[in-house]
């Protein structure tokens, strides 16, 4: 606490200093301490580690006869993620006498539009149901929503299922950027495989050479 020094005049004329006690009001101090905790609680609560979720099949369990399901090569779609960000994609199965590798990228108009045109359908069905819930024509909980969401993917009979590979020398990078991909254009059927050797035969003749190894390749 700070003493003020009050001057004080004497009989004999002279000026005698009075120390006096100065308060300090800290009504302004609780009030600033309260908006502090505030901000911490929110900013605490809205920077949460950034995740990504992935879906993995269960396990099989030791000597559990469990049989591969079947996929229709029509409703098939390769997608392999080649080496200096390039990404190649076939339909159905690999012949090597027949298959030919179609390059794209992963702009929007590259293997989004390949999905999004094979997957249509479906992503037109989960548009409108998250429309009409912003509209107020469906009432439903976030919580609830996702669900619906999931069933939807889940009843689809139509859409695509995507095999995703990845070669020797692609990046770690790419393996996220096609995720998040699956995640955009909503494809309900997907999953990581390793390539065969024709596939890598394919990649070799698309790109008109054997590649160099790269460090930080996803493998």
């Amino acid at each position: 606490m700070a003493d003020i020094q009050v001057e004080q005049k004497s009989r004999g004329g002279k000026k005698k200093p009075k120390k006096g006690d100065a308060r300090v009001d800290m009504t302004p101090m609780v009030d600033l301490m309260s908006l502090l905790i505030t901000f911490f609680m929110l900013t605490a609560a809205f920077s949460k580690p950034k995740i990504m979720e992935i879906v993995l099949p269960e396990k099989i369990r030791k000597n559990e006869k469990v049989e591969p399901p079947k996929i229709a090569e029509s409703r098939t779609l390769n997608i392999i993620l080649g080496p200096d960000d390039k990404v190649f994609w076939y339909p159905g199965k690999a012949d090597p006498d027949v298959t030919v590798l179609q390059e794209t990228d992963f702009s929007a108009d590259g293997i989004r539009q390949v999905l999004l045109d094979r997957n249509r359908a479906l992503f037109r069905k989960i548009d409108q149901f998250e429309k009409d819930v912003i509209a107020g024509k469906i009432d439903i909980k976030q919580d609830s929503m996702r669900s619906a969401i999931s069933q939807l993917k889940k009843d689809d009979d139509t859409g695509p299922i995507v095999l995703i590979k990845a070669y020797k020398t692609s990046k770690y990078k790419n393996f996220v950027d096609i995720i998040d991909e699956m995640s955009i254009v909503g494809i309900a059927r997907y999953t990581f495989t390793e390539m065969d050797w024709i596939e890598e035969g394919l990649v070799v003749n698309a790109i008109g050479r054997e590649p160099e190894t790269a460090s930080g390749s996803a493998q």
